[in-house]
């Protein structure tokens, strides 16, 4: 939605549910719809918050879908967009087995289901959603993509691509510990919903763990604003100069600026500075490749701000990163016990 405009979630997703009537159900091969994300998670009378937007996945035959759709505005309200081919969602197991798609299934999502398949998929997964053997299955899936990653790290690459892989490695950790609680693995906020998870379980030592991963640890407020504002200069160049389309491209623009500078602000001044960081820098590296691709010379003159970022992290260069990666890695076994601990404690985990 636009920024200071206040909206229902109920209207937002009305606004969506016309959107996928009137358009993304006539792109060819057009399977369904659904929402994802956040919105679950709102009731139809909730705010929607100014730094959210609303989640929807277009199904189609084609196995390799179109680009992502990104982020427009549509009546008002900020719809995401996703295009997923149903062959990701051949089966229960298979969407039961993925940390990123069982949760959209966990209720009643459905939009659109011109043949009754989504439906049908989306009981069946919710019958099973909550079994232990499933939950310890996505978040052994959430494991091996940090493990992955992180071993998979280039110190060829340019430094904006391999900061990008070593922090969506890193910030894999909270998605961990978020599906052993059967919570929305979230993006921008997911220091935050971790921290709420483990402070529930009296685990604040792992969660000072993990902002010491990320190298946040201790960050003040105003050290946040700071790279906030050069973020804020570097996204306004970025989003006016990008021309090459990346999936990420609708995230760096006008419309999606209330999230990644104005939620960030709203982080800061809400005394989540610390859970700021994640997005901060995820942003940056991204309005870092654009301008790497579309406006070198002035990504050039913003190369500082980006810099002094990666050295607050502790990250500048391959050695340290390297380093940090190691300590990530070395971190798993215990975030696996915190994980099992989560778990067994919770009440709706049925041990199956």
């Amino acid at each position: 939605m636009e920024a200071g405009i206040s909206m229902k979630a109920g209207a937002a997703k009305a606004a969506a549910v016309r959107w996928v009537a009137g358009q993304a159900s006539r792109i060819e091969g057009f399977r369904g719809a659904y929402f994802s994300g956040s919105i679950l998670g709102l009731s139809d009378e909730d705010e929607l918050p100014a730094a959210s937007d609303v989640d929807v996945v277009v199904v189609t035959e084609q196995a390799e879908p179109p680009v992502k759709l990104g982020k427009f505005l549509f009546e008002g309200a900020l719809i995401e967009g996703t295009y997923l081919s149903a062959g990701q969602l051949s089966s229960a197991e298979q969407v039961l087995g993925s940390y990123h798609l069982a949760g959209s299934f966990r209720r009643d999502t459905i939009i659109s289901d011109p043949s009754g398949e989504l439906r049908r998929l989306q009981q069946e997964v919710a019958a099973h959603f909550a079994e232990r053997t499933w939950v310890s299955r996505r978040c052994g899936e959430a494991r091996g993509r940090i493990e992955s990653w992180l071993q998979g790290l280039d110190p060829s690459a340019p430094p904006h691509d391999r900061f990008t892989s070593w922090l969506f490695a890193t910030g894999v950790t909270t998605h961990v510990l978020l599906v052993a609680a059967l919570r929305n693995p979230t993006v921008r906020l997911r220091y935050l919903a971790a921290r709420d998870v483990l402070t529930a379980c009296g685990r604040e030592d792992i969660y000072g763990r993990l902002l010491e991963l990320l190298g946040c640890a201790g960050w003040s407020p105003e050290r946040t604003r700071r790279h906030l504002r050069e973020l804020a200069r570097t996204f306004d160049a970025a989003a006016a100069a990008g021309r090459t389309p990346f999936f990420f491209s609708s995230d760096i623009s006008p419309v999606s600026r209330p999230i990644a500078i104005d939620g960030s602000e709203e982080l800061i001044r809400s005394g989540n500075h610390r859970e700021a960081v994640f997005w901060i820098a995820a942003t940056f590296a991204r309005c870092r490749k654009i301008l790497a691709a579309d406006a070198p010379e002035l990504g050039e003159r913003l190369t500082p701000a980006f810099h002094a970022l990666t050295e607050d992290l502790g990250v500048a260069d391959w050695s340290a990163m390297s380093r940090r990666a190691e300590e990530v890695l070395g971190f798993l076994p215990v975030l696996w016990d915190t994980a099992e601990a989560i778990m067994t404690a919770h009440p709706d985990i049925v041990e199956k």
